[in-house]
């Protein structure tokens, strides 16, 4: 045996006590049985595991859903379809805008709420522009999402296998990994590892009853310990003389701080202007400047972080505020016919975090030159569930181009130097897209080696309602692209999660030196 027993840790040493060959080991057991807390469970599995002392019997993954605080308020109140079709049906044809002040809602859940009884026929806009209902009965899905509201609040949790085909795709509209501010349910991801001990594992186990190592031996001596004796009534855990002295590691930049900088002067010597903007913005510049309706399921693709202190900014700047919202309202003198709904002059206001890096080129439009050639590097926040290609906040590079001539065919070649040059890609792609700015909208796409393809980010020609609403009545190119994911290529990393270790040793290996 090749482990020196007096070292192991005092989680490693209970687990090992407590468990007998052939038993199943899981992580309930040892929070009911040991009292450990999950991350204590997970920190014993790994070193055991390393060790050869347990082994994985088996592994199962399954989806849970669990209600939210909006979820629960929602169980009470109803869900805001629920909430209007009962009005609509009390009190008769009202625009959306009332339905939110008069229900307490959020203008966006109204707006998503409607789009889902429209959708169903349930309910319509009329000649005047507000909603009445078509049917008596609430659509099949939003009755079934109630049963699921109803289950979920007397269970505590719904487990997806459980679930029928139609619960599965009611619940999947209300439900958003880790649990959005604005979701009915939270789903998460749990996976169940049953460990067993090895025959290794049983011969330590007989060397730590040998040697009475209990696991509760003193870590160190304390003051207190001191000063009331309770340390004649234990034993210490030895020093582990032969255990490697902490190295010193100097300091250095960032290999992504590094990548960053490098992007921002390939981008300058190519002739492009840099631009920037705070993180704390209003809803006009982050999405009604960008001709995003603001009672409509297009704002869903950006999940804001909302500012609690000022909740709304003092005045948005004129003429600009003036001319998006009558582009919004009836097209304005950009030859659409707009969204033919009445801009809420409040909501704008409301200040955010910037959940897309656009808005630089939103607020660059009104002072473009032309031609001229722009970029920014920004910082953005979205409630997003965090994985290996996703952040909570994350960097995108931002740009435009203004000019009477650009066209598709030189956003492309945008594309292709991002991709190939700044990236690192071999294999690129591009798909359409929709974004309620551009048009033509495209997505471009890169094979990463391991994590194999993904969405760099979103690109096209900004709409007339954009740009002339912003004072230009020229072509703009426009790009957004994820530069954490082009970081992946770039360093060679498989985890976005990687670029923001606190590894120092991973760092240093990052950097080849």
């Amino acid at each position: 045996m090749d482990i020196e027993v007096k070292n192991l840790h005092p989680l490693e040493v209970k687990l090992l006590r407590h468990v007998s060959a052939g038993e199943d080991i899981t992580a309930e057991r040892l929070v009911n049985e040991l009292d450990y807390k999950i991350g204590q469970c997970n920190q014993a599995f790994s070193w055991l595991t390393a060790k050869g002392c347990i082994s994985e019997k088996s592994r199962e993954k399954y989806t849970l859903y669990e209600l939210t605080e909006t979820g629960l308020q929602q169980a009470e109140s109803g869900l805001p379809a629920e909430r209007i079709f009962a009005s609509l049906a009390e009190n008769g044809p009202q625009s959306l805008p009332t339905l939110a002040e008069s229900l307490g809602l959020q203008q966006s859940d109204v707006g998503s709420a409607f789009g889902l009884l429209s959708g169903s026929r349930t309910a319509a806009m009329n000649e005047e522009k507000k909603a009445e209902l078509l049917s008596s009965e609430l659509p099949e899905e939003i009755r079934i999402q109630r049963t699921l509201l109803d289950r979920a609040k007397t269970a505590g949790l719904l487990k997806e296998a459980e679930l029928s085909d139609k619960e599965r795709q009611a619940i999947s509209k209300l439900a958003k990994k880790r649990g959005a501010g604005s979701a009915t349910f939270k789903q998460v991801e749990k996976e169940d590892v049953v460990y067993v001990l090895t025959e290794k594992g049983s011969e330590v186990k007989q060397a730590l009853l040998k040697a009475n190592i209990t696991g509760e031996e003193f870590g160190q001596l304390t003051a207190q310990m001191i000063q009331t004796g309770s340390w004649k009534n234990g034993t210490f855990r030895p020093y582990g003389l032969n255990a490697p002295v902490s190295r010193l590691i100097p300091g250095r930049t960032n290999a992504y701080a590094d990548y960053l900088q490098w992007v921002k002067d390939k981008l300058v010597s190519l002739g492009f202007e840099e631009y920037d903007g705070p993180l704390v913005v209003n809803e006009f510049w982050n999405g009604d400047a960008l001709f995003m309706p603001q009672f409509h399921s297009a704002r869903d693709i950006h999940d804001v972080y909302y500012v609690k202190d000022p909740s709304h900014c003092r005045k948005i700047e004129e003429p600009w505020l003036s001319r998006v919202a009558k582009t919004h309202e009836d097209g304005g003198d950009t030859g659409s016919r707009g969204w033919g709904y009445s801009f809420d002059h409040e909501f704008t206001r409301r200040q955010i975090l910037r959940s897309q890096g656009t808005v630089l080129s939103a607020t660059q439009l009104p002072k473009a030159k032309i031609p001229g050639k722009y970029f920014g590097i920004a910082r953005c926040f979205r409630y997003d569930q965090v994985d290996a290609t996703h952040g909570a906040d994350f960097y995108q590079t931002e740009g435009i181009v203004v000019g009477k001539d650009v066209n598709l065919r030189n956003l492309l070649g945008l594309l292709k130097m991002f991709a190939k040059e700044v990236a690192g890609a071999e294999e690129v792609k591009y798909v359409p897209g929709y974004f309620p700015f551009t048009e033509p909208s495209i997505e471009v796409h890169i094979k990463h080696p391991v994590l194999g393809w993904f969405e760099l980010g979103g690109s096209g020609i900004f709409r007339p309602e954009v740009t002339k609403s912003l004072g230009l009545d020229v072509p703009v190119l426009a790009w957004g692209l994820g530069i954490d994911r082009m970081a992946l290529m770039h360093l060679g990393l498989n985890d976005l999660r990687e670029l923001f270790t606190p590894d120092i040793e991973s760092v240093r290996m990052r950097r080849g030196n």
